[in-house]
């Protein structure tokens, strides 16, 4: 009886754990980089990670995902630098779903201001 618990208890640990790293993972985007460019229409400094709603002039809004909480509050992206309205370029990987309008940003450019959060994913400058 406690050998099958702890099987059953050891599963369902690797199945947190797989679950946590394809969330955290970097395997749902392209290996590619784009930019867009656009105007926020939302700002969610929310855990797990901050996002931003960017509409663009021909694509629609997008879902632009920053770094968790402590990294985008290290990249200088704090509450209050940015507004809705503000113009941003975003840099980042899209989603491999062409049909998802989604994007882990690497840097982010706000009203000219640049925001780093994975400075060392960034392939242009």
């Amino acid at each position: 009886m406690l050998s099958s618990r702890m099987s059953i208890a050891g599963l369902l640990g690797l199945l947190l754990v797989s679950g946590a790293y394809a969330h955290h993972g970097w395997s749902w985007a392209e290996a590619d980089q784009i930019e867009l460019s656009g105007t926020i229409r939302e700002i969610s400094m929310a855990p797990p990670h901050p996002t931003l709603r960017v509409a663009t002039e021909n694509d629609g809004v997008w879902r632009v995902e920053l770094g968790n909480p402590r990294l985008t509050e290290r990249s200088g992206f704090v509450e209050g630098v940015a507004k809705v309205g503000d113009p941003i370029v975003a840099l980042g990987n899209r989603s491999l779903d062409r049909n998802e309008k989604r994007m882990k940003a690497v840097r982010i450019t706000v009203a000219g201001k640049v925001f780093d959060i994975y400075p060392e994913r960034i392939k242009t400058n």
